[in-house]
């Protein structure tokens, strides 16, 4: 399995987020301290602003601020918001790409229990754990 740097990023936001939780923070900010192309951040800060994770308030006194406590930021809620697609193999998404594959496909069984694993395991932890 591969996170995206779009979900990579979107943890270190978070991080930060929460490290600073006592200021409003700016994109600009947020970039050069993580080291994140400005507009890629953008796209990011725009996509959790859109769930109850960060708060943008605009205008010259605006800036990002987390919107919920760390611990109920859950990182397996993180990982589904932010990866646009978790089918780890063709057949998630696709009928008919493998003349092995039927309603009986084992494989296609045992990939979705490991994702699922996967997203479990993910889902023990909050973002105060990382902190």
């Amino acid at each position: 399995m591969y996170l995206s740097k779009f979900t990579d990023y979107s943890f270190r936001a978070l991080v930060y987020l929460a490290e600073n939780k006592d200021k409003l923070c700016t994109v600009e900010e947020l970039a050069k301290k993580l080291e994140i192309s400005e507009h890629h951040l953008k796209k990011i800060i725009h996509k959790l602003a859109k769930t109850d994770l960060i708060i943008s308030m605009k205008g010259r006194t605006g800036g990002l601020k987390l919107g919920l406590d760390p611990n109920e930021i859950n990182l397996g809620e993180v990982v589904k918001i932010t990866e646009d697609n978790l089918n780890i193999a063709q057949c998630f998404s696709k009928d008919n790409c493998c003349p092995y594959i039927s309603s009986e496909c084992k494989l296609k069984g045992i990939m979705k229990d490991s994702l699922d694993a996967f997203l479990h395991e993910f889902s023990k932890y909050t973002l105060k754990d990382i902190l």
